[in-house]
């Protein structure tokens, strides 16, 4: 399946030039194995998209709201941090 996703520009430069290799989403849409992003560029200040696209295959899908790592008070402190590995 494929799934339109807006994504800021300065994200986008850095999935087409392969630094960025991951995508933080809010999970509010159905996502699996083998299906394909389309990440349209969007210019966050003129509101508008740019005209660009890339399309990306999930090959990995992790879901955490069932997932309790770490206590609610540190994830307050700290928050999160996404890393990409090579």
């Amino acid at each position: 399946m494929k799934i339109e996703k807006k994504v800021w520009s300065e994200y986008f430069q850095k999935i087409l030039d392969g630094d960025k290799q991951f995508e933080l989403r809010l999970a509010d849409f159905d996502c699996k194995l083998g299906d394909v992003l389309v990440l349209k560029e969007w210019d966050n200040e003129r509101k508008e998209f740019t005209g660009r696209s890339v399309e990306k295959e999930v090959t990995f899908v992790f879901k955490t709201k069932d997932q309790k790592f770490w206590p609610e008070d540190e994830v307050k402190k700290y928050g999160y941090q996404i890393l990409s590995l090579k």
